[in-house]
C-alpha cells in the first residue's frame, strides 16, 4: 500500500481506531490490527513516548486523577506498543500512567498495538485533539512533526483529525511566534486567538505582556495589533492629533460616523482645516464607501 492510500485509509478510520483502542480486539477476519487482550504490566516496564505532542501536564489535575485511581482503579487501559523484551512505549494514556505512579500503583492494564512511528504519532494527536487535551502550541508542534517527518499536507492532516484545513493552517501559524509568547500560550496565559493576533506585529512579546497584564479580550488584542501594523506601514501614524487631545464634539462626531458606516472613522480638525480618514479592510468595504459617496 502506498503512502497516499495509507493516508486516506487513516483519514477514514483513525477516529474509529481511537474508540476501539479502549477495548481488547475481538477475534474475526475484519480485525484492523493484532491486539493482545488486556494484560497487567509492571509500571516500570512502561515508558512515555518522547514524540508525544502533549508536553504540558497540570499537576493539580494529575493529583485529582491519582486520587480517583486509588479509589476506582484504572478503568481505561493504557495503549502501548512493544519496544523490546517486556518493554513498552505509550501510544495513548500518558496521563493515566503518570497518575498511576502518583497513586503508588506497581502495575497498570495495557493493550498492545504494534504500529509504526507515524501511526503512533497520529493516534496520539487525534486522541488529544478530540479530547481537547492539547494546548494550542503542542497541537501545532504535533502537526509540524507529521508534516516534516512524514510528508503530510495540511489537507491530509485535516482529514485525519476531523478538522478543516484552515484550522490546521491557523494552528501552524502559531509557530511563527517568538519563544516568550509561545511559553505564555503553552502555559495558558494567552489564548490561541490572542496569539494569532500578535503574529504580524513588530514586538509580539511586549504586546503579549500588555494583554495579560490588562486582561484584554481577543478583540482588544486585534485592535492593538492593527494599530501596531499601521504604525509599521506609516511612520507618521499616531503622530498627528492624539484622540485624548480632541474635544468632546470631535470625538462624538467620530463615534457617530463610525457607527453609521460600520468602519473606523478618524477626524483631525484644526483652525486652518483638517482631514477625515475612513479605514477599510476589504475591497467590498471600499466599494460600499464609494457607493455611499456617489449617491450623496
Amino acid at each position: 500500500m502506498n503512502d497516499d492510500s495509507s493516508k486516506r485509509r487513516l483519514g477514514r478510520g483513525l477516529a474509529a481506531l481511537i474508540g476501539e483502542m479502549d477495548q481488547p480486539l475481538q477475534t474475526g477476519a475484519a480485525a484492523p490490527a493484532p491486539v493482545n487482550p488486556d494484560r497487567r504490566v509492571p509500571i516500570e516496564f512502561v515508558s512515555r513516548n518522547p514524540r508525544n505532542p502533549r508536553r504540558q501536564f497540570d499537576e493539580a489535575e494529575l493529583q485529582d486523577l491519582a486520587n480517583s485511581i486509588r479509589q476506582h482503579g484504572i478503568v481505561q487501559p493504557v495503549v502501548a506498543r512493544t519496544i523490546g523484551v517486556d518493554r513498552y512505549e505509550i501510544i495513548a494514556g500518558e496521563r493515566r500512567w503518570r497518575a498511576a505512579q502518583l497513586a503508588g500503583f506497581t502495575e497498570i492494564p495495557v493493550i498492545i498495538r504494534d504500529v509504526d512511528d507515524r501511526t503512533a504519532l497520529e493516534i496520539a494527536i487525534v486522541e488529544n485533539v478530540q479530547r481537547s487535551d492539547l494546548n494550542p502550541l503542542d497541537e501545532a508542534l504535533g502537526y509540524e512533526q507529521l508534516i516534516a517527518e512524514h510528508g503530510y499536507t495540511q489537507n491530509d492532516l485535516g482529514e485525519i483529525i476531523g478538522k478543516s484545513r484552515s484550522h490546521v493552517a491557523n494552528s501552524l501559524r502559531l509557530l511563527k511566534l517568538p519563544e516568550p509568547v509561545r511559553d505564555m500560550l503553552s502555559e495558558g496565559a494567552l489564548s490561541a486567538g490572542h496569539a494569532r493576533a500578535l503574529i504580524p506585529t513588530s514586538d509580539p512579546a511586549t504586546l503579549a505582556r500588555t494583554i495579560i497584564a490588562k486582561g484584554l479580550s481577543v478583540r482588544d488584542a486585534e485592535r492593538i495589533a492593527q494599530n501596531d501594523i499601521r504604525a509599521q506601514n506609516d511612520p507618521n501614524y499616531g503622530k498627528t492629533v492624539r484622540r485624548d487631545e480632541k474635544d468632546a464634539d470631535t470625538l462624538a462626531l467620530e463615534r457617530t460616523l463610525s457607527d453609521s458606516l460600520g468602519l473606523e472613522v478618524t477626524v483631525n480638525h484644526k483652525a486652518s482645516g483638517g482631514h477625515l480618514r475612513i479605514a477599510y479592510k476589504t475591497l467590498d468595504q471600499l466599494e460600499e464607501i464609494c457607493r455611499l459617496l456617489e449617491r450623496r
